[in-house]
């Protein structure tokens, strides 16, 4: 039987770099989506190509799954190896064909909706959809992003334990978002473990409008260790909370939930910062970081949406983009750039997303002129940054769909 997957892209509005730290965050799908097409196969092998390109990656179901040379072949063996070992008696493989309108390393978080595409297609062709550990644990659509995810970092997920994944020591903030969506709505959710936490409509009136800055940012690429970085700070100031409160908090959430003084004392140990990754500088505003997007920025933006009041979301996403700025220290001045032009060509907001250091900015235009906004905004940051002025893109699109099958036959 061929079956055939649609998985969209999804785009953060506020809640940077929170997800790892049992944070939370709104996200909403996109329009653009990779396609799948699979066949099942006999032999024991997951067997991926892309449209346009003689490029054939096969690797086994198992745990000796390994890259090839292609520079995509990392999620695919990722895929193969850890499915194949949480699940060495399914039998059969899959032949996956790939399409895509979502630009690669642009922040749309291209690399999750593969990862997820190719999940689904082994998890359907080998019959785990009626394994009993695999129902409990990934069965539904939350709890199977949440496995995929553990899949893409390597983290261990229920009864299974962690391995490599593939490379980016990131969360599930981005698997939900694709799986879970709600065409024309914006989701709350928080991590470790997900859960919805609500929903606002995105007003009807308005666009999405994206902003690809040109500067490529693959989070297992050339921004891999700047990426990591970000996340490590968060888990290194976990560690060092549980060594001297004698706790077990699983994640910073959770260490700043503990009591009344947990934050003033992850202050303390965020300005010794003996033996962190990073300097005490970075920590300390890390630290505000997280909290004012997951206390104050998050649910504010969600009130204010569900209350139309776009005001206060602008103000509140530029806060946000300021944040990321100066606190959390990933954006590039080409983002930088995106997010002030479309908030000085009229967006109600405009924020960067995704992993930074490169990528793209969202903004929330008026339906009415919107493709007049796209022609400002694209004039303004070719004038601003003419070396990028050729590779940066310009999309329209509205809060989608979440991932699905777009049918089967046999």
């Amino acid at each position: 039987m061929t079956r055939r997957y649609v998985v969209p892209g999804r785009v953060e509005l506020v809640g940077k770099h929170v997800d790892y730290g049992g944070g939370r965050s709104l996200t909403c799908a996109v329009e653009f989506a990779m396609r799948a097409t699979a066949n099942p196969l006999k032999e024991r092998v997951l067997r991926v190509r892309q449209r346009g390109s003689r490029d054939v990656v096969e690797v086994p179901l198992s745990s000796a799954a390994a890259p090839t040379r292609s520079r995509w072949s990392k999620y695919v063996a990722a895929v193969a190896r850890r499915i194949g070992r949480d699940f060495p008696h399914a039998t059969g493989g899959v032949d996956v064909r790939l399409s895509s309108t979502l630009p690669p390393a642009a922040g749309l978080s291209s690399s999750t909706a593969l990862t997820i595409a190719l999940a689904r297609a082994v998890v359907d062709a080998t019959g785990l959809t009626s394994n009993a550990v695999f129902a409990e644990y990934a069965g539904s659509p939350i709890t199977f992003a949440e496995y995929v995810a553990a899949i893409e970092t390597g983290a261990p997920h229920g009864p299974f334990p962690g391995d490599d994944g593939v490379g980016v020591r990131g969360g599930a903030q981005d698997h939900v978002a694709i799986m879970c969506a709600r065409e024309g709505m914006v989701g709350q959710f928080a991590y470790i473990p997900a859960g919805e936490e609500g929903w606002a409509p995105w007003p009807g009136d308005h666009m999405l409008a994206i902003g690809v800055s040109g500067v490529r940012a693959s989070k297992t690429g050339n921004a891999q260790a700047a990426y990591n970085r970000a996340a490590d700070a968060v888990r290194w100031m976990v560690r060092q909370w549980n060594g001297v409160t004698y706790r077990n908090d699983p994640t910073l959430a959770a260490a700043l939930a503990s009591g009344s003084d947990a934050r003033c004392r992850l202050e303390q140990i965020a300005e010794e910062a003996s033996g962190a990754p990073v300097g005490a500088e970075y920590l300390v505003k890390r630290l505000v970081q997280f909290c004012e997007e997951c206390d104050v920025i998050v649910p504010g933006v969600a009130d204010a949406l569900r209350a139309r009041d776009l005001a206060t979301v602008g103000a509140l996403v530029d806060r946000s983009q300021a944040l990321a700025e100066q606190a959390l220290e990933n954006q590039v001045p080409e983002t930088i750039s995106l997010a002030r032009i479309a908030r000085e060509q009229g967006a109600a907001a405009a924020s960067a997303f995704g992993a930074g250091f490169g990528g793209a900015v969202w903004a929330m235009v008026a339906r009415d002129g919107a493709d007049e906004f796209i022609e400002r905004w694209k004039t303004a940051f070719g004038g601003a940054h003419p070396d990028r002025a050729a590779r940066a893109r310009f999309l329209l699109t509205m809060p989608g769909a979440p991932a699905g099958s777009g049918g089967s036959r046999g």
